[in-house]
């Protein structure tokens, strides 16, 4: 069974199509932060951080502390974990699975 995105059209395949092309941490500064604004880069980061707390069991008050984050962003992140497109899931488990495998993350 394929996925079928709410959000899905030429334009963000596009996109998507992109961010595929990027191979470096580096590329991906230069191209997110002609793309984004720092905010919304700091916004994103911080969500997928936030994820990963929770996935790892943590508190909305420790996460809350840990990142900044309000507790209306991690109730969402916590929603989209649990009944989301799994988007969180998927790239959580591939970049554990990256550690594990000894691979860096070039941060």
């Amino acid at each position: 069974m394929s996925y079928q995105s709410r959000v899905k059209d030429e334009f963000t395949d596009a996109l998507f199509q992109a961010i595929l092309k990027l191979e470096t941490i580096e590329d991906c500064y230069r191209f997110f932060e002609d793309v984004c604004t720092i905010k919304e880069i700091q916004s994103i980061s911080q969500r997928l951080e936030v994820a990963k707390l929770l996935k790892e069991g943590g508190t909305y008050s420790e996460i809350e502390k840990a990142t900044g984050a309000s507790t209306a962003t991690i109730s969402r992140v916590n929603r989209c974990l649990n009944y989301g497109a799994d988007g969180y899931k998927l790239i959580l488990q591939r970049l554990e699975e990256a550690d594990t495998d000894g691979k860096e993350n070039d941060v």
